[in-house]
Formats: C-alpha cells, structure tokens, sequence
C-alpha cells in the first residue's frame, strides 16, 4: 500500500457545509480533539514523511503501524495488537513485524521526526512562530503530568525527547494529547465490554459514516463485521444500519467517559488561557492550522474521517 493509493481512496472532501453530528455544540474535550488531529497526525499523512520513510523500504502502511508501536521500545506483534485495539490483528502482525525487519527503530523514528517537522513546517510557513511557541508550551505544560497509567502509547511518547523549535514542539504535543486521549477511549470502550469492531461500528455511525465504512478501514471482514452489527442489534443499540436511541445514548456516555478521563489535560489548557476568548483564540487557532495541513494534502479532507481519528 503506497501513499498514492491512499491519497486515491482517503482523501476525498465532503460536501461544503456537511458536518459531524459531535462537532456540533462540542466540548472542550472535544474542540480540543478535533482542532489538532490533522496537527498530531501529519507524520502520518504528510508526503515527506511517507517518502522519507520509503526509501528506508517502508510502505504507507507498515510506516504507520512500525513508528507508532516504535513509542513503546520493542514490542512483540500482540502487544501492538492489543494497543492498537481497533485494527484486524493478523494485519497489524503482518505490517508490523515486515516494518521492523527493514530498519532499527533508532533510525526510522529520526526519519519519522526530521521530515514531519520540515513537512509542518512548510505547511505553516506563513504563521507566526511565537504564537505557535505559546501554543505548543500550554499544550506541553498540559500533558507533562498528565496520568499516565494504563496509557501505553501516551507514556511511550512522553518518553521521547521533545523537538527543539516551536514547531517540533507543537507536533509532539499535539501527539502526546491525541494519544492520551486514545488509550482513555480504548479504557472506557473495554470497560464497557466492547470489541474492537464494535468500538468501530459504533463510532464510525456516531460521527456519521455509514456502516461498516470505518470499520472496513481497520481491515475487518464483511462477515465480521455483519455479526458485530447483529449482536449490538441484539443489545438495543442499533436499529437497522442506525444508531438507536439507546446506542447514541451509549456512545454519548462513551465520549463523556473519554473527556472524564482527560479532565487534568483540558483543565490545564483552560487555565493556561486567561480567560474565555483565549481559549477559543487557541482552539481556534489549532484548527486554523490543521485546516492548512488539509489544503497541503497531509491530511484527509473528509470531516467524518477528522472527527472519527
């Protein structure tokens, strides 16, 4: 899988004026969330990175799943698995053991660091760096003691060495919030006893996609998937291809979780904003520069794809 064809496939737009049902009246949490995905993502989309990593002989693929479970030092297949959560196993196996066969790890998260940086650099060329400095320090100050356990990927992260410069720091700390907030979701979606494709059904038509488009994404069958959409039928929590009224319920109470365990986070970044139209000055301004990284194609335009991450 090369980054063209990906490109072919992912980076479709929606329709001017669609929305995801969540980012409507969001919380902070949420805001938050969505503002920097394209930011804390870049390494995986941008075509620098991809191209920087291919010549090391990765594909698209096997990029993104090898430097990601790279934040966790050397782990075996199944830890990956079981950390990643949401994605077919035998092809996170596959990708993940074929990535790390073609280059050491102190190499490939170099590569992954070096060309991101340049990449985000070019795309927010135009930005004043100081105000991306004062940024990224709140958002740094944020995540610095922020609860790590039960938080691989998060704490794995938090051990790497920040980069130096304004940019290199934003980066990292847009990462270190995303991943934060993805082990806590992982934790809240377990606790409540669901699997990885259900986790997939569930948000995938919580944020408006149709069925089985997310969770076809993350490499599960047809059949699987199909049994995993009978039994949340069975549980009350769909009602043909939609989310019953019971199933929004619940994911609602899942988003409410996710922000419940990111308190300490979003509580540091208000109190880093002196009073309420700082905070939106910042949110606004991470969003104005994730939607840069969307006009330099190193992130998907489709605001269902943003909102599900």
């Amino acid at each position: 899988m090369n980054r063209a064809e990906v490109i072919a496939t992912a980076f479709v737009p929606t329709l001017p004026g669609v929305v995801s049902p969540p980012t409507q009246d969001a919380s902070t949490a949420r805001r938050l969330r969505d503002a920097i995905e394209p930011i804390a993502m870049h390494s995986v989309w941008c075509e620098a990175t991809s191209s920087r990593l291919g010549a090391l002989g990765l594909d698209f693929f096997e990029s993104y799943v090898t430097c990601r479970a790279s934040l966790l030092g050397e782990p075996e297949p199944r830890v990956v698995v079981a950390t990643f959560a949401v994605f077919e196993p035998t092809v996170i196996c596959a990708a993940y053991k074929a990535g790390r066969s073609k280059c050491d790890r102190a190499d490939l998260l170099a590569a992954r660091d070096e060309s991101t940086i340049a990449s985000l650099a070019a795309a927010l060329t135009d930005v004043d760096t100081e105000r991306i400095g004062a940024v990224a320090d709140v958002l740094l100050d944020a995540v610095v003691s922020a609860d790590g356990t039960g938080r691989p990927l998060f704490s794995g992260l938090r051990d790497q060495p920040v980069p130096p410069g304004a940019i290199g720091r934003l980066w990292r700390a847009c990462e270190l919030i995303r991943e934060h907030r993805g082990d806590s979701h992982v934790a809240v979606c377990v606790a409540a006893g669901l699997s990885p494709v259900a986790m997939n059904v569930l948000t995938e038509l919580w944020v408006g996609m149709p069925i089985a488009t997310y969770s076809g994404s993350r490499f599960w069958s047809a059949p699987t998937i199909a049994a995993t959409c009978e039994d949340l039928r069975s549980r009350g929590w769909l009602d043909g291809d939609q989310l019953s009224e019971a199933g929004r319920a619940m994911r609602d109470q899942i988003e409410a979780a996710t922000n419940e365990l990111q308190a300490s986070i979003i509580n540091s970044v208000v109190a880093g904003c002196v009073g309420e139209s700082a905070l939106d000055e910042l949110l606004n301004d991470l969003a104005d520069w994730s939607q840069q990284c969307i006009d330099t194609n190193a992130f998907p335009p489709d605001v269902f794809k943003r909102a599900a991450g």
